[in-house]
């Protein structure tokens, strides 16, 4: 069974960090591209980072400098890690995963930038 498990999201304060990560299972991690979206409320979905079987990575604008995508194949995780929060940062991150004809997500985490 093929699970994609999200954690780290939570409250932190404008400016602030968070790591999430993104945990899978019952997939050949290593030949997959993972990407984060995020969705807030209203709004459409966004592709915020990705990064390749081959490590290659790639970010939204609003982003850049600020969101650092990682992954470790033996673990099966890729992580995001998030710096500088804005209060538009805030909203649900999926984490994708695709190969050929194989598309994966998980349920989300939960990232709220508030003072």
């Amino acid at each position: 069974q093929v699970q994609l498990v999200e954690s780290g999201g939570g409250l932190v304060q404008p400016g602030g960090s968070l790591r999430l990560s993104c945990t899978a299972s019952g997939i050949i991690f290593s030949r997959y591209t993972i990407r984060w979206y995020r969705q807030a409320p209203g709004k459409e979905r966004e592709l915020v980072a990705s990064i390749t079987d081959a490590g290659s990575t790639n970010y939204a604008d609003s982003v850049k400098g600020r969101f650092t995508i990682y992954r470790d194949n033996p673990k099966k995780t890729v992580d995001l890690q998030m710096n500088s929060l804005k209060p538009e940062d805030a909203a649900v991150y999926n984490c994708n995963a695709a190969w050929a004809s194989y598309d994966y997500w998980g349920r989300g985490t939960q990232v709220t930038v508030s003072s």
